[in-house]
């Protein structure tokens, strides 16, 4: 007799929790100028990096921190919404306007975002579950896909931004 295992559903914080935690990491960020709230991704985790957007309907700019994870020279994130439903306002910022600036550890990159499709999809969200090994369960509790988001250099933008 066999006994099917279904993995239980992941519980998330209520949302309310979640915009507080970020609320308080952004202004950790802010308090400290910077020199606290960013890392780099540690081995077969994420890191953290600040992403200012060009807001769509305001044109002023927007900043979130956001986990992330290195890709060759690409920034590679998911626009999860704190796995609530809907999309980030980041992620549809950067799909009407997709240039953009990223703070890192080590200084800031100007880049260029679009959603992975086909088979860089598949191979970044398997890189993201082994970061990861809740993201499929995380990911059901969304009725929409979860896109992964690649920040690519910005063609003409390969060194930092200088003062950064």
């Amino acid at each position: 007799m066999s006994v099917e295992h279904r993995p239980r559903a992941p519980r998330l914080p209520p949302r309310w929790f979640i915009r507080l935690a970020w609320s308080v990491h952004r202004g950790l960020y802010r308090t400290f100028r910077g020199r606290f709230g960013l890392w780099r991704p540690r081995t077969n985790g994420w890191g953290a990096l600040r992403l200012t957007t060009t807001g769509r309907h305001t044109g002023r700019q927007r900043s979130v921190i956001i986990g992330y994870f290195e890709d060759g020279p690409n920034l590679v994130s998911l626009a999860m919404n704190g796995w609530g439903e809907g999309e980030p306002a980041w992620w549809l910022n950067l799909q009407t306007h997709p240039d953009a600036t990223v703070d890192l550890v080590d200084g800031r990159r100007l880049v260029r975002a679009h959603a992975a499709t086909g088979d860089e999809r598949l191979r970044l969200w398997a890189r993201w579950r082994e970061i990861d090994t809740n993201l499929d369960a995380f990911a059901a509790l969304r009725t929409s896909e979860t896109a992964v988001v690649v920040l690519e250099p910005r063609p003409g933008a390969t060194d930092p931004v200088p003062g950064s």
